[in-house]
């Protein structure tokens, strides 16, 4: 069963890589004029000690914060599960000059497919509810970190995950279960992306899985992994376009009504 869920999540993305790649919201026009992708949360939690550092980016999507990364003078190396995604990343670093490699891998058979060890690995925004197996995933990264490497994650808070996408401010509801399990949410009838909600998307379903904070920690623990720190933010980065989610003048969304009691994302900070 989970190669049929693995293959409908990529058909979705293979499809969403072309629209996301002409949206506004990715702004390719303006990476290649210079723009740095990542969001003020990483520049300021990771972006210092990327420099000469070799740095595995997992879940790259079409690599617009692994190449922007390598512009902060990491040697990168992107992974994305969607050919789509590779191919769409390996042409815009051409068009920029950027030096990149480009992998297109599952993260759980990476092991299989990618040598050698790195100074740090990174992953961002909305990459673990599309991951079936934690401990695995723990692993890799674990795998791949050189001696005395960090893991970095800023990620969308698990408990952000249980409101109804349509919940309003005046009317908050919750709409999907905090614990995980193993079997995955199926999500039907896709529409459109938080890129382009006007899209039109062929792929009718999505499997998403929901893991809690403990998951995370746990996992990465498991793995050998010490934590640095953890950051939970009563704010998002590239807010989902949420009813109850409000968008500030820093481009951070919060909660309306409720700006600086609920955590709605979190940094977490490792060393191997």
């Amino acid at each position: 069963m989970l190669e049929d869920w693995t293959r409908a999540n990529l058909a979705l993305w293979n499809e969403l890589t072309g629209i996301h790649e002409r949206s506004d919201y990715y702004d390719v026009a303006g990476f290649l004029a210079g723009k740095n992708t990542l969001f003020a949360t990483e520049r300021d939690e990771i972006g210092p000690e990327v420099a000469g550092k070799t740095l595995l980016h997992l879940q790259c999507h079409f690599g617009l914060d692994t190449l922007s990364l390598a512009r902060m003078g990491a040697t990168v190396t992107g992974v994305d599960f969607s050919d789509e995604a590779i191919a769409a990343a390996r042409r815009i670093a051409d068009q920029a000059g950027i030096a990149a490699t480009f992998v297109q891998s599952d993260v759980a058979a990476l092991p299989d497919t990618l040598q050698g060890s790195f100074d740090i690995v990174f992953t961002s925004w909305g990459v673990l509810v599309w991951l079936p197996d934690l401990e695995r995933w723990a692993q890799v990264i674990a795998h791949f970190l050189a001696p005395g490497g960090v893991f970095y994650i800023a990620e969308f808070h698990p408990f952000a995950y249980v409101l109804a996408e349509d919940a309003s401010a005046g009317d908050l509801r919750l709409g999907y279960p905090y614990f995980h399990d193993p079997e995955p949410l199926a999500i039907s009838e896709v529409s459109g992306s938080y890129a382009d909600r006007d899209a039109t998307v062929r792929q009718p379903v999505q499997y998403e899985w929901q893991h809690t904070l403990g998951d995370v920690v746990s996992a990465l623990t498991a793995a050998g992994l010490t934590i640095d720190y953890l950051h939970e933010f009563p704010f998002m980065e590239g807010a989902l376009d949420w009813p109850c989610i409000v968008k500030g003048p820093d481009g951070r969304g919060r909660l309306k009504g409720m700006e600086t009691t609920f955590p709605l994302s979190f940094t977490l900070h490792a060393r191997r």
